[in-house]
């Protein structure tokens, strides 16, 4: 480094002994929907220059993403589970949670319908269809807030999945598809990443529409209080962008341009 550029450096830091060469870390456990979906690209920046943050996003499962939260690896979590979300508070392992958005889920299938679940917007109905076909169903089987819907979904079918025509493979969404793209099999997936994918695959909507297929997301706070180690103030800030007027807008608009229609449709403030 030139001797010039050390002086610089250095009288800097003499006039302005308060600024700081270096960004904080946020480190944020999320689904794989969401990443999957480019939401984040766009959503993250404007709060990274604003606050001098670096948001280090880990994309897994919403089971996951709450078990890095329970163990202090991370400061948020943003998931769509609203059950495990409230039992991560009252637990005690979370502060502060706030709706965010919402999508649905929905069920996409060969062209060919070898169950003929076309048209029938009961998702109960249709995984009993698929059960009786014995057709091929892709699950992500990796205890993500997508693979929770789906369980309960085949419990209120009175179904146990458990023969070869249903395989479990531990993956996020995006791999998800592409396996049952390849294998010309059923699953179930949020319609964001699907969107996403677009003419990547050849699954068309079969199912959607059922009120079960509802899939909200919220965005949670680790407690500080349990780990004073993590980075609570910024974590806050976080959920501040996420939920304000500015955020919410980049989620009611992300996707119009691209697809016709927003991937998610925000919860905090409604329009």
């Amino acid at each position: 480094m030139g001797k010039k550029v050390l002086l610089v450096i250095f009288l800097t830091i003499l006039l302005f002994p308060g600024l700081s060469f270096s960004r904080e870390r946020l480190r944020m456990s999320t689904t794989t929907s969401t990443d999957n979906s480019g939401l984040l690209d766009v959503l993250l920046p404007p709060f990274e220059k604003t606050f001098n943050v670096k948001v280090d996003v880990i994309a897994v499962g919403t089971g996951k993403a709450l078990m890095l939260g329970r163990n202090g690896d991370v400061d948020i979590v943003f998931v769509h589970d609203r059950e495990a979300e409230d039992k991560f508070v009252s637990d005690g392992f979370g502060v502060n949670r706030r709706d965010v958005m919402y999508n649905d889920f929905i069920i996409i299938g060969p062209e060919n319908d070898p169950a003929h679940i076309k048209g029938i917007n009961n998702a109960v109905e249709v995984f009993a269809k698929i059960a009786k076909a014995g057709a091929p169903f892709i699950s992500r089987g990796d205890n993500s807030g997508t693979h929770k819907k789906g369980k309960k979904i085949w419990s209120k079918a009175g179904i146990t999945p458990k023969d070869a025509w249903y395989q479990e493979v531990g993956q996020g969404m995006g791999a998800v598809l592409k396996i049952a793209d390849e294998k010309k099999a059923y699953t179930l997936t949020d319609r964001g990443t699907y969107l996403t994918f677009g003419k990547k695959i050849d699954l068309p909507v079969l199912c959607d529409g059922d009120p079960v297929l509802y899939n909200p997301y919220g965005v949670i706070a680790v407690n500080p209080a349990k780990y004073p180690h993590v980075n609570y103030l910024k974590a806050m800030a976080l959920i501040g962008w996420i939920t304000s007027r500015e955020g919410q807008k980049i989620i009611r608009q992300f996707g119009r341009e691209k697809f016709g229609r927003p991937l998610f449709y925000p919860m905090a403030i409604e329009e």
